[in-house]
């Protein structure tokens, strides 16, 4: 696995960090992608490298294509072919369809869907034979809950370019995945939530608790290996079992 070379968008917190340790303890060189957060991305170059890894933290905002394009040159230039993209990169937003303005509107369109747009569209020009390509959704799609109208259509547009790439893709052996997450305790999901709302929303699982980031990450951990060949133009929703 030592020649294995990862790329994970939005890496610097949250669920890409867990994703990126969790690829890098499984020998991966993984490229921490950030947009602002530097000095967490750092932090986590840092713990992969006292585990014996490499890694190295590049910033790029993923809702502009130039960003990406570099962001895979350098990705490249500093280890060789990339074999893994994660495409985790993105931004919740909950509010009343009535209430959304424009600019509402386009800052979750931009992060949640260009971004993995570009990010999935340069991993289709990039990844060899044998690559894997996981896009992140949400749970959330599958509640149908009020106030994630933008954000949900942007989810059901990443699902769907996923299913459509996994088929374009197919023939070269390279799988196209969708990891769709319940509610993860991350920096992301707590932002703005009563305590009341978090336990509320931590018993709809049969567990009774929030999932956690390391859940998610060892699923696509799985989903980034060669043993996981056969699962192709998939949504796993990982909540628990609340959807």
């Amino acid at each position: 696995m030592d020649s294995r070379i990862a790329l994970v968008t939005g890496a610097s917190r949250g669920i890409g960090r867990s994703v990126a340790l969790k690829l890098a303890a499984a020998g991966y060189s993984v490229v921490v992608n950030y947009n602002r957060a530097a000095t967490d991305a750092e932090l986590v170059v840092s713990e992969v490298t006292k585990m014996g890894g490499k890694a190295k933290a590049i910033q790029a905002d993923v809702s502009i294509s130039a960003d990406v394009v570099r962001l895979f040159d350098e990705s490249a230039a500093a280890f060789g072919k990339i074999d893994v993209v994660v495409s985790n990169a993105g931004v919740m937003s909950a509010m009343p369809l009535a209430q959304v303005d424009d600019a509402e509107f386009e800052r979750v369109v931009s992060a949640n869907l260009r971004g993995t747009f570009y990010v999935s569209r340069e991993a289709a020009r990039r990844l060899p034979d044998g690559g894997r390509l996981v896009l992140l959704s949400s749970t959330t799609l599958a509640l149908n809950a009020p106030g994630y109208s933008v954000y949900n259509a942007t989810k059901g547009a990443v699902e769907g370019i996923a299913r459509v790439a996994a088929k374009e893709l197919g023939s070269r052996g390279i799988t196209v995945n969708v990891v769709a997450p319940g509610p993860v305790e991350t920096e992301l999901f707590m932002a703005g939530k009563s305590e009341e709302l978090v336990q509320r929303m931590a018993a709809m699982a049969p567990a009774g608790r929030l999932g956690q980031p390391e859940d998610i990450a060892n699923i696509i951990a799985f989903l980034a290996s060669p043993d996981s060949g056969w699962i192709n133009g998939q949504v796993i929703r990982a909540n628990g079992g609340i959807a």
